[in-house]
């Protein structure tokens, strides 16, 4: 895996800082923000300092009950080739829903969604990353995401989910470890265990951000500084192995250049301590402070409610069977079942959340 070293997501806000920070080995670039016949000069003159510059797109939506569409594959392509990017990335999510499988408009979320660690959920997953894969230049990473909502009846632990989804189609990983934080708060998941069943072999590089507590839920910002428990998850990871590149986010409520810089310090202070193995990073495992579980209920093939914890439940139109023809099954009609049913499931959740219940944020 190729080495990145330290690097800061790169947004117009801090393009000056960003090229006065010491020791910035690369950047990342939300691929949607940019055109590739005219980037921004700032980011230009890092080019030209041999800066590595990496796309992370967010409307993909690989998760998703659907094909990826070629036109967004071709404008990530189209990116990366104009970056001379070594690899691009995207999420696993879900990103929209609805459409001819559920005779439903197509709604866009406005948000990455969880996908349901399920099989039929997995199965779709591989099939449209092989089929990203296909179409792009260069190798893709996907990133684990952060989640207000649980969905009932999964089958994988995240880190199951992963190992697996690297094992059957080849694709790298970005860990974010904020989100595995944020995880860990809302849903009680131990970020520890999640990383003990990762293919750590697998890393492209690492996310790092910050957040926010708000009534007990922890709130994926990068609005806010990195906290001590997304550090000591940093830390776990750089246990097990060490990262070929760690990043850190910041989106809104962009501080001084100086407070950016003492973040990207705290970073490869981390990383440089796991280097050379000193012991002393709190272990998250079985940590306390769990402040909420935050459940969403989804009943796919009858009547059911969805609802966040502490909020009404709202109803979720029943889902209609999907019929499966008798005899032997192929490939390619299992995934096509698979799609099926996965679209009910998120089109049912997406159509409960934009009618009212809280959406993640």
């Amino acid at each position: 895996m190729r080495r990145l070293g330290t690097g800061i997501g790169w947004r117009p806000e801090i393009a000056d800082d960003i090229e006065r920070l010491p020791g910035i080995d690369w950047v990342e670039v939300v691929a949607e923000n940019i055109c590739p016949g005219h980037l921004p000069d700032a980011l230009e003159r890092l080019r030209e300092r041999g800066t590595t510059v990496v796309p992370h797109g967010v409307s993909l939506g690989l998760g998703g009950a659907e094909r990826p569409d070629a036109g967004r594959l071709a404008a990530l392509a189209e990116r990366a080739e104009a970056l001379g990017s070594p690899l691009v990335t995207e999420h696993i999510a879900f990103v929209r829903a609805g459409g001819p499988r559920t005779a439903s408009p197509t709604a866009e979320a406005g948000h990455l969604l969880p996908v349901p660690r399920t099989r039929d959920a997995l199965d779709v997953l591989c099939e449209n990353v092989r089929i990203a894969q296909e179409s792009l230049p260069v190798p893709l990473a996907l990133e684990n995401i952060a989640a207000l909502i649980a969905w009932p009846g999964e089958e994988l632990t995240e880190g199951q989910f992963l190992a697996e989804l690297v094992e059957r189609t080849g694709v790298r990983l970005l860990i974010d470890v904020a989100n595995l934080h944020t995880n860990h708060v809302n849903r009680g998941e131990d970020p520890a265990a999640a990383l003990d069943e990762l293919p750590t072999s697998a890393i492209a590089y690492v996310h790092v951000a910050g957040g926010v507590e708000r009534d007990g839920v922890w709130h994926d910002s990068h609005a806010h500084p990195v906290t001590q428990p997304v550090l000591d998850v940093l830390a776990e990871l750089c246990a097990r192995t060490t990262p070929p590149g760690v990043l850190l986010e910041r989106d809104e409520n962009f501080p001084a250049g100086d407070e950016l810089a003492a973040e990207l310090d705290a970073i490869r202070a981390v990383t440089a301590k796991a280097a050379v193995g000193v012991s002393g990073a709190a272990r998250v495992s079985g940590a306390v402070g769990i402040s909420s579980t935050v459940a969403i209920s989804v009943a796919v093939g009858d009547p059911g409610a969805v609802g966040i914890s502490g909020s009404p439940a709202r109803k979720v139109p029943e889902a209609r069977g999907v019929l499966v023809a008798a005899g032997p099954v192929s490939a390619a009609q299992a995934v096509e079942g698979a799609r099926e049913r996965v679209a009910l499931a998120q089109t049912s959740l997406l159509s409960s959340l934009v009618a009212g219940a809280p959406a993640p944020e």
